[in-house]
């Protein structure tokens, strides 16, 4: 043995990494998470209301040119294209159950006026009650009107709750 030893002392390992504070990744993933799911939500909501009210543009085109459809079948039609829009662009549990008045209310909400209320859009609503089905100029009425709808549905939120 040697008389000259060192006095080295042993390896000492460092200590184990905490788990806070977190890194800036972690960090990072928690801001961008939620507002990553913000913005598919707001693109989900977006592109179906966008399909919705040009599919119901299509169909509504489609009733206007269809001869075939008597006055009563395009009335129908009407009445459950409107309502299938509502439940789209809407909230199911503010639209689904809106009957009669509330309904054509609701549907005034969108337009100038109170067309569907006061107007020719009461035939939505009092068409299945009457005894003669209704005449030809009625139904163009109804139908330009439900255009007119279906336009104002592509107008922003903010927009429609200022006029």
């Amino acid at each position: 043995m040697p008389t000259n030893q060192l006095p080295l002392k042993d390896i000492h390992l460092p200590e184990a990494i905490g788990w806070w504070p977190p890194a800036i990744g972690w960090w990072l993933l928690a801001v961008l998470m939620p507002l990553f799911i913000v913005f598919l939500y707001w693109l989900y909501k977006r592109l179906t209301r966008k399909t919705a009210i040009k599919t119901a543009k299509k169909q509504l085109a489609s009733i206007k040119q269809y001869s075939v459809l008597d006055n009563d079948k395009k009335l129908r039609e009407l009445s459950m294209l409107l309502r299938r829009v509502a439940i789209s662009v809407t909230s199911r549990t503010e639209v689904a159950s809106l009957t009669g008045r509330q309904w054509l209310v609701f549907l005034d909400k969108s337009v100038t006026g109170a067309p569907f209320s006061d107007g020719c859009g009461q035939l939505l609503t009092t068409a299945p009650y009457r005894n003669t089905p209704p005449t030809e100029p009625e139904i163009s009425q109804l139908i330009s009107l439900c255009e007119d709808w279906l336009n104002a549905q592509t107008l922003p939120a903010k927009s429609k709750q200022k006029s």
